[in-house]
């Protein structure tokens, strides 16, 4: 199995559903799931990401590359993530 990197396209071979790995999680257990944001709904409101185990998922191309942009402190200038592990866990 290939490395999912993010911002690679990818499918989940159950649901079929389509989208770019935003977010990487690996458990004390083993366990890896990547966080799959799909494209916008038809009304082209926001869906939040979906967390899939890796098992599941298949690279579908190189999908996107976001250039980062870092503050005075060399931190990387972001948000917060509102489908964290913590509030939008599926398993």
């Amino acid at each position: 199995m290939n490395e999912i990197k993010l911002g690679q396209r990818v499918k989940d071979k159950v649901s079929g559903l389509i989208g770019i790995a935003v977010a990487r999680v690996e458990y004390l257990n083993g366990c890896i799931q990547y966080s799959v944001i799909p494209s916008c709904d038809k009304e082209g409101k926001y869906i939040y990401g979906f967390y899939i185990d890796v098992g599941q998922l298949e690279i579908i191309d190189d999908g996107i590359f976001i250039k980062l942009e870092r503050n005075n402190f060399t931190s990387v200038i972001g948000g917060d993530r509102k489908d964290t592990p913590n509030t939008n866990y599926r398993s």
